[in-house]
């Protein structure tokens, strides 16, 4: 299976191709991330990682789109990202984007009418969200993660006082 680890850093996925802008990094590739295309075939990857990458890029559409580029049709891609509002959102000064559970969601057929934006599609295949560890102690990262209704209320309303730490994204490529 080939991988690409998008902004691998320091801490590149075990047999993944990396890349990254750093040159102090493990990347195997260095390329500018907000530049495209990036230097690799349509389709050359099974599956494609972008941790903590995601809220660093300056167009998150374009990024997916090239994201989707790269990968084969039904493969996967992993994204993690750090919830909105969690500390390390905001703390870092690099961070352009501050997401929650629902931003992925124009790529899918939950779009909310604003499929517009691309063309390219995911299909959502988990979405998990980490809490702080209080919560999840007292059950809920279980009730956001495992009920979808449950989330979208916390999500509205809940979120400012039971705290988002992570949000991850295993999407499947469809063209």
């Amino acid at each position: 299976m080939r991988i690409l680890d998008v902004g691998c850093g320091i801490n590149k996925y075990p047999g993944a191709v990396g890349v990254d802008v750093n040159p102090r990094s493990r990347a195997d590739v260095l390329c500018e991330l907000n530049h495209f295309p990036y230097p690799f075939r349509d389709d050359s990857f099974d599956h494609l990682r972008a941790v903590h990458v995601i809220e660093h890029v300056a167009d998150v559409v374009r990024a997916m789109e090239e994201f989707h580029r790269l990968v084969r049709k039904g493969g996967s891609v992993y994204i993690a990202t750090p919830h909105y509002t969690d500390f390390s959102s905001f703390c870092d000064p690099t961070h352009r984007w501050h997401l929650n559970s629902f931003s992925l969601r124009y790529f899918g057929p939950d779009n909310a009418g604003y499929g517009y934006y691309s063309p390219v599609r995911f299909e959502e295949t988990s979405v998990r969200v980490k809490l702080l560890k209080l919560w999840k102690w007292l059950g809920f990262e279980f009730l956001v993660n495992r009920f979808p209704g449950f989330r979208r209320n916390w999500e509205y309303y809940l979120c400012y006082v039971v705290r988002g730490k992570v949000i991850e994204w295993e999407l499947k490529v469809v063209k």
